[in-house]
């Protein structure tokens, strides 16, 4: 009986049997794995796109506050000619 439970046939098919319950599952955990990888990837992505927007916004800090003078001078350009006109 030990000889027959030890031998290398009853091995393999022990194995074989192993693999056959447990590779539906593995596939189905590799599969899950990928999904999960995409959609970390895709988060990721967008993190990156968001931080550089950000950055790229705190760079041209500098254009708004060169917009924001020009329009005040505009805006005393504008009261000094309605000023005249009313005199």
């Amino acid at each position: 009986m030990y000889v027959l439970a030890n031998e290398p046939s009853v091995a393999l098919y022990r194995l074989q049997e192993h693999v056959r319950r447990s590779l539906p599952e593995l596939a189905q955990h590799k599969s899950d794995m990928q999904s999960w990888e995409e959609q970390s990837q895709g988060a990721i992505y967008t993190v990156e796109y968001a931080c550089s927007a950000i950055k790229n916004m705190t760079d041209s800090s500098v254009y708004f506050k060169s917009i924001d003078s020009l329009l005040k001078h505009a805006i005393a350009m504008k009261d000094q000619l309605n000023s005249a006109q009313g005199r």
